[in-house]
């Protein structure tokens, strides 16, 4: 029988808590909601009223209703007021003795039907439970920030939870409004998991010099259709806390692309924290912005010549916009379209420093790709007729994958092993990452739209220069390319 949730505990109303125990109170369950002491219990009053007025104003509640709302809420510094309550969730830091600490009073104070939840985002459920007697009435259920507009909640199950248990979260979280994703108790779940490793993988491009900071994010941003670039990402997440999440998953994994990248502590030390301290991988304290990119004096152009796969219609456009086509051996600008590195066209050139790789990411960017050998004049040239030709120019190193594929196909690949692993469906992998980040498309998604030969075979090159384990293709993407297999949704 399924239970039946009528009053619910929050412990800790900060922003996340309060918004959290405002999304119960308007789906009409009584809340008790507590903190540490009188000043923190107003603060917590205060998010909700503040954001049940906001509310108000845009017409989305009546006065009438954010009253009842506000009313369902009962604000105490005192823990043992949550011995009746059907289920607590706690929403304090990030810290696992604290959580600890609190689980095991809660298994005192609440009675022995009450289901204690956790909405911790990455730290293990199973290690929570287990200062419990209790385990299997334990579970995570994750929100997302800010909770009463995200509509993500990952419910997170560990081996000793009670069967029907994650169901009926589910279900209350879907009685809540919300879509709830099932999955296992590793590290990061499904959404810090994936969204990390590829947060930290970006930093680490940056440290190589791939490509510049901006760079990075208009390339992910423009050629990738993400919501923000990484740097602009990591830095509303906040610097710390993207630094703890990083450490917390590569303490499970011992993975390196989950060690948080020296430039990312190096910031935190600092005290660089992101937005919320004015200044991280961006400066948000009004200091001008740095050019993305950087060049010597303009070159003169008038032929160039293009070579590989869609060479005609490139040189078309050129040749419409008033450069003439010139031959690989007297051409002012060389450009090599290519998805793979470069400098192989260019050693065999008699002018290799003229020749720039070019690779059209998502319709509307240019990966520029300089050698080695390539001249910053000429570097500047090609930056000057990709944006004549309507195209946004990223600049970047002669490196497997570049930009784009060096960030978005290392994060396919950790969604395929998370499904392989067991302990989140695709859809569910999908949804996460859609609803958790507003992504346009989920992992799985992205996969049948490139294909899964075109990611394998980047996967590989990424990993023959890189040799990081993690980029190896995961083996279920590998059996399948080698089955003939077209599609992982529906196969």
């Amino acid at each position: 029988m399924a239970r039946a949730f009528k009053t619910v505990g929050v412990v800790g109303l900060g922003t996340m808590g309060a918004g959290i125990a405002e999304v119960f109170a308007r789906a009409g369950l009584s809340v008790i909601g507590v903190e540490v002491d009188a000043e923190a219990l107003e603060r917590g009053r205060g998010h909700i009223r503040r954001s049940t007025d906001r509310a108000v104003s845009r017409g989305k509640l009546t006065a009438a209703e954010r009253d009842e709302i506000v009313g369902r809420v009962t604000f105490t510094g005192a823990l043992d007021d949550l011995g009746g309550a059907d289920l607590v969730i706690e929403a304090i830091p990030e810290v696992m003795d604290y959580k600890r600490a609190l689980f095991t009073d809660l298994d005192r104070i609440c009675g022995p039907g009450t289901v204690l939840a956790t909405n911790t985002s990455s730290l293990s459920v199973t290690a929570i439970a287990a200062t419990t007697s209790r385990p299997g009435q334990v579970i995570g259920m994750h929100f997302f920030n800010p909770a009463p507009v995200m509509k993500l909640v990952e419910v997170v199950h560990t081996v000793v939870t009670e069967d029907g248990l994650a169901d009926d979260v589910a279900a209350l979280a879907r009685r809540l409004g919300k879509t709830p994703v099932t999955v296992g108790d590793r590290a990061g779940f499904v959404v810090n998991r994936l969204l990390l490793g590829y947060l930290n993988h970006a930093a680490t491009l940056l440290e190589r010099r791939v490509a510049s900071r901006d760079d990075i994010d208009t390339a992910m941003k423009l050629g990738a259709g993400l919501p923000m670039g990484p740097f602009a990402l990591l830095d509303l997440i906040g610097l710390d806390t993207s630094h703890e999440v990083c450490e917390v998953l590569f303490q499970e994994s011992r993975d390196r692309v989950h060690a948080p990248a020296p430039i990312l502590r190096e910031l935190v030390t600092a005290g660089l924290l992101g937005r919320k301290s004015g200044r991280g991988f961006h400066d948000y304290e009004g200091a001008p912005a740095r050019a993305a990119s950087e060049f010597p004096v303009k070159m003169g152009v008038a032929s160039v010549c293009v070579m590989g796969e869609g060479a005609e219609e490139l040189s078309s456009r050129l040749a419409a916009a008033g450069f003439k086509r010139g031959e690989a051996h007297d051409a002012d600008v060389v450009i090599a379209l290519s998805s793979t590195p470069v400098v192989e066209h260019a050693a065999g050139l008699p002018r290799p420093e003229r020749l720039v790789g070019l690779h059209l990411v998502g319709g509307d960017v240019a990966e520029l790709v300089s050698t080695a050998l390539t001249s910053p004049e000429v570097a500047l040239a090609a930056h000057d007729l990709v944006k004549v030709l309507g195209l946004t120019p990223v600049p970047c190193a002669d490196r497997a994958g570049f930009v784009v594929d060096a960030l978005l196909y290392p994060y396919l690949n950790d969604a395929v092993r998370m499904y392989d692993s067991g302990y989140a469906s695709i859809e569910d992998i999908d949804t996460a990452m859609r609803l958790g980040c507003g992504y346009p498309a989920g992992p799985f998604e992205t996969l049948d739209a490139i294909g899964l030969s075109t990611v394998r075979d980047g996967l590989r090159a990424l990993y023959a220069e890189y040799r990081e384990p993690s980029f190896a293709p995961a083996p279920l993407l590998d059996r399948l390319v080698t089955a003939g297999v077209t599609s992982i949704r529906g196969r």
